[in-house]
């Protein structure tokens, strides 16, 4: 009876039901709500001297704040001490995965297994701060210039107001990425893209209730054409970032091994698959290729009260050129997020030396030669299969502007990026999961 239940039931249910049962899982569970409850809570902890009804026009009015605020989780929206999210984090990651190949002793570390990496991410740890505060700083000085926040500047009665308030965001960030490891370490995924994706996902009912209270009726609302077509192309979007994400290009291998045995030796035979996923870089691309197009914004905000003509009409310009509403933009952006799509997936694919390693294990590629004639095909067939995910990447960065010609709903301002951070952490977190629940012999989310 209990059998022809449990038979009845969703998979998906069922699997959430069978995590519960086990007390470590449930732990673990427990353990990442409980640190993401805190995390909003921290969320909502404001910097001093802030204009609220200022700041939310003003989010309102400005797409290049409201995707900043996507990796806030919302912090930015509320100009809390966790503005910054852990996006200054996720910076100093990007830049020494960068900088590891040029660097030979950084090269050395990351070749010396678990100790090297600890201490990688001991540097990096050491990076954040410092980009934190120079973020931080930026921020309030862009903040100011829209009127939301007073009294920023490092000379007089200005310097201790913005230290603190540099300080406390720089504090809120590392707290945030500490609060990531906690996950990480003793919860279920990857702890920094867990508090991101809750950022986002915290979001969604304040967006949908606005987009209702916005219409004449509730029924008007979901019914109108403009709702109908976000729902459709929002499922578009979710389906073709599963079909992206998991799409994978599996290269077979075969591995020849000699084992002695009885004072004989043995030749044993076996094969495998590498499997070169279309989209190896993840989000990576459209985090840097952002990064690349907020930086000359914000340079240009330290000068717009300058009182040198020609500076602050350069800074006008440069502000005006990195618009976030105009096509130029977007094109640049779109090119940015496909040449960084490379570049990315390139670098990890030379750190991973493929090639040496399959012959150091015996194993080659059928019909091509071990060693660098190896290498060559692999990267061949890499760049091959990258030039369809870096297209997406493309589509994905640039789709919130060819949206807003089509869909009339103002308030739902989730963007394509945010679909492919949630997506990619729902899977994420679903496989590790699974493999909890498959090694306790149950069936988990994926069959």
């Amino acid at each position: 009876m209990l059998a022809q239940r449990q038979s009845s039931r969703p998979r998906l249910l069922q699997a959430v039901i069978d995590a519960f049962r086990q007390p470590d899982l449930r732990r673990k569970l427990l353990y990442t709500f409980a640190i993401l409850v805190i995390f909003r809570f921290v969320a909502h902890v404001p910097v001093p001297n802030v204009d609220p009804h200022q700041l939310k026009e003003l989010f309102k009015n400005n797409e290049l704040l409201g995707m900043l605020d996507l990796f806030s989780g919302g912090a930015m929206r509320n100009l809390s001490v966790a503005a910054m999210g852990v996006y200054p984090y996720i910076t100093a990651s990007i830049i020494m995965q960068l900088i590891i190949p040029i660097v030979p002793r950084l090269e050395q570390l990351a070749k010396e297994g678990e100790q090297g990496r600890n201490k990688i991410s001991q540097y990096t740890h050491w990076l954040t701060p410092p980009l934190a505060a120079i973020q931080g700083y930026g921020q309030l000085i862009l903040l100011q210039n829209e009127g939301v926040i007073q009294n920023v500047g490092l000379s007089g009665d200005n310097l201790l107001p913005t230290l603190a308030m540099v300080i406390s965001m720089t504090a809120g960030t590392m707290f945030l990425v500490w609060l990531g490891e906690l996950i990480t370490e003793n919860g279920i995924g990857n702890g920094v893209s867990i508090i991101i994706f809750a950022g986002i996902v915290a979001q969604l009912p304040q967006m949908i209730g606005e987009t209702l209270l916005t219409k004449e009726s509730a029924l008007a609302s979901i019914l109108s054409s403009g709702m109908i077509a976000f729902m459709v192309l929002g499922l578009a979007t979710v389906f073709a970032i599963v079909l992206f994400t998991e799409a994978q290009r599996r290269i077979p291998v075969q591995y020849a091994r000699s084992l002695f045995r009885g004072g004989r030796m043995y030749r044993q035979s076996g094969s495998s698959h590498i499997p070169l996923r279309v989209n190896s870089a993840g989000m990576i691309p459209l985090i840097f290729a952002m990064s690349i197009m907020i930086f000359p914004g914000t340079i240009a905000s330290y000068f717009q009260d300058s009182g040198n003509d020609v500076v602050r009409g350069v800074a006008d310009f440069v502000n005006g050129l990195f618009n976030a509403t105009g096509p130029l933009y977007w094109s640049l952006y779109f090119l940015l997020v496909v040449g960084f799509t490379f570049f990315y997936t390139m670098v990890i694919f030379q750190q991973q030396n493929l090639s040496d390693n399959l012959q150091k294990n015996g194993g080659f590629v059928p019909g091509i030669r071990p060693g660098r004639p190896t290498g060559d095909y692999l990267t061949r067939v890499l760049t091959r299969i990258t030039w369809g995910g870096a297209i997406f990447l493309g589509v994905v960065a640039v789709l919130p502007f060819f949206a807003q010609k089509v869909v009339s709903v103002g308030t739902l301002q989730i963007s394509s990026t945010g679909l492919l951070i949630i997506v990619g952490v729902v899977l994420d977190t679903m496989r590790q999961l699974e493999a909890q629940l498959l090694m306790r012999h149950y069936d988990g989310f994926i069959r």
